[in-house]
């Protein structure tokens, strides 16, 4: 042996020792010949570890451990593990049940479902249309409008020629608040008996185009290939052909005699067509979401998912157009009046606005102004009504504010808003 192997092999021993010394006492102290059995285990003896002494047995569990559960609450499993035996339900075998299977312990009864259902589906909205100004001015407005065409016909006269002094100004006298016109008509009476049939021509107007134009959208929509093609070929000749011509001749040809249900329909005969191709494009993006795709695996109808999944998240754009239609169909339904294009049997805010001009000369006569000043501005706040509410309204179809002003029905002690809020997902979930 040369004198150069001791150097090597003394720090061969030495690095040796160094590397021993993280270890612990008992693997210092094994002996050479006994073998680890974690490595024998990796090396593929699987008798090198017993099984009972990592994971115990019967009569020795092993080490405790929690159950894998988060929740503390009633009808949940404890998280911790000395009350794991008592908080795991069975079944009829003995056997545990899991977090899926479990029933909540909290059943609502009839009465009170039939409460938070009240509350979420009405009492919910309305707190969310009083909370915002512009929904509640609009509503007031609305709610006027309402009354001066149904109360009103009982409180006011109905006009008539010679009914007060001619052409009194507006605000002169308690008599005629409004003022009269050139034959001495109450101009307040004028404006509240042409009120129900302005309402009517609004409400079947808007409910053609909306109703129609989403039917068509979203069936083009969802269906897609040939009957999208055919609709929105049938949009598209719609769109093309001139509102307002189309609206004086079938005015002319059909008859109508004044009917103001027909009126408002004729007023937006092809205003559908525009409504139906933006609803389409909305219905593209929601028929491939996952709730959607779910609801068809599941085999669930055309009909119940359109009417289900699609339709509610369309509501506030729905409800946009509503409006939007609601107040063409005034300013249509008003113009047309006043160029004196649409028959007519009862008065009419148009009417009265072409009287003024004609028969007095209201806007070159300061004495005649209010006579076309006043059915002016019932036009004006009428459709600024229907706008705020809308805009208001918007916020009825959001889920989260409708949540947060639901109020819950075991909520009678609730301190305040964020436990009301809480309670009510409680007890709209039983606990869970």
């Amino acid at each position: 042996m040369s004198p150069t192997d001791e150097p090597r092999s003394g720090s061969g021993q030495s690095s040796s020792a160094e590397r021993s010394d993280p270890r612990d006492g008992d693997d210092s102290t094994r002996d050479e010949g006994e073998s680890d059995p974690a490595v024998d285990a990796v090396a593929g003896n699987d008798d090198a570890i017993d099984v009972s002494e990592v994971t115990g047995t019967d009569d020795d569990p092993g080490p405790s451990r929690p159950a894998i559960s988060g929740h503390g609450r009633k009808g949940r499993v404890a998280a911790d593990g000395g009350e794991h035996d008592d908080a795991l339900r069975t079944d009829g075998a003995g056997g545990s049940v899991s977090d899926f299977e479990q029933m909540a312990d909290v059943q609502l009864t009839e009465s009170e479902r039939r409460r938070q259902w009240f509350d979420e589906k009405v009492l919910a909205p309305a707190r969310i249309v009083w909370d915002d100004w512009r929904a509640r001015f609009g509503l007031i407005v609305v709610t006027f409008y309402l009354l001066m065409g149904t109360v009103g016909l009982r409180l006011v006269p109905e006009p008539a020629p010679n009914q007060g002094p001619l052409l009194v100004g507006a605000f002169r006298t308690l008599q005629h608040p409004l003022g009269t016109t050139a034959s001495g008509t109450d101009i307040l009476s004028q404006i509240v008996y042409a009120t129900p049939a302005m309402l009517i021509m609004i409400s079947s107007g808007a409910v053609f185009t909306v109703v129609l134009g989403t039917a068509i959208g979203t069936l083009a929509g969802y269906k897609g290939g040939r009957t999208d093609s055919v609709l929105m070929v049938v949009s598209d000749i719609m769109m093309t052909i001139p509102g307002l011509p189309l609206t004086i001749v079938l005015a002319a040809v059909l008859g109508i005699n004044g009917n103001p249900v027909v009126i408002g329909v004729l007023v937006t005969i092809n205003a559908w067509a525009g409504l139906a191709r933006a609803i389409r494009s909305q219905v593209l993006t929601l028929r491939d979401a996952e709730y959607v795709e779910a609801s068809r695996i599941m085999g669930i109808g055309t009909p119940k998912i359109i009417g289900s999944d699609i339709i509610p998240n369309l509501m506030p754009y729905i409800t946009m157009n509503f409006v939007r239609q609601a107040r063409a169909v005034i300013f249509g339904v008003v113009g047309l009046y006043f160029l004196g294009v649409l028959p007519y049997n009862s008065d009419n805010w148009g009417v009265m606005m072409n009287a003024a001009v004609g028969r007095a000369g209201a806007t070159s006569s300061v004495a005649a102004f209010h006579w076309l000043l006043m059915p002016m501005l019932a036009v004006i706040f009428l459709g600024l009504g229907l706008t705020l509410l809308a805009q208001g309204a918007d916020r009825v179809f959001n889920p989260r504010v409708r949540a947060r002003h639901a109020k819950t029905v075991e909520g009678d002690d609730d301190g305040d808003g964020d436990e009301g809020t809480g309670g009510a997902t409680t007890a709209a979930t039983g606990g869970i």
